[in-house]
């Protein structure tokens, strides 16, 4: 069985954004926009969510890998990159206090 990681993933989605290939479900989240991406993006995080509540995890992988890589859409569409994520991971190793959470900035535009 072949394995895609997260970043070959990112790879084939910055290139799909870069060379469009219609009819490629990819170039069709692209084409529509953010909107579309952010739709469908809430549309799969309650997928996950609903799977999560059932017991079969097979339910719970697909879903979570659809998530992926609509997440994964939407950080493409705002440039941002797997690197960056994990940096920002890895900021938050070591122990949490409560003055780090409050430092969170407010959400400015819904």
């Amino acid at each position: 069985m072949a394995t895609q990681s997260i970043r070959e993933l990112e790879a084939v989605i910055a290139q799909r954004k870069a060379n469009p290939q219609p009819g490629s479900y990819t170039d069709y989240l692209f084409s529509k926009g953010l909107d579309k991406i952010l739709k469908k993006t809430g549309e799969e995080a309650t997928e996950v969510i609903v799977a999560a509540k059932n017991e079969a995890d097979a339910d719970l992988i697909l879903e979570i890998a659809d998530l992926t890589y609509n997440v994964l859409v939407l950080m493409a569409a705002r440039g941002i990159s797997v690197t960056q994520i994990e940096e920002e991971l890895a900021s938050r190793i070591g122990p949490s206090d409560a003055a780090k959470l409050q430092e969170r900035r407010p959400i400015k535009k819904l």
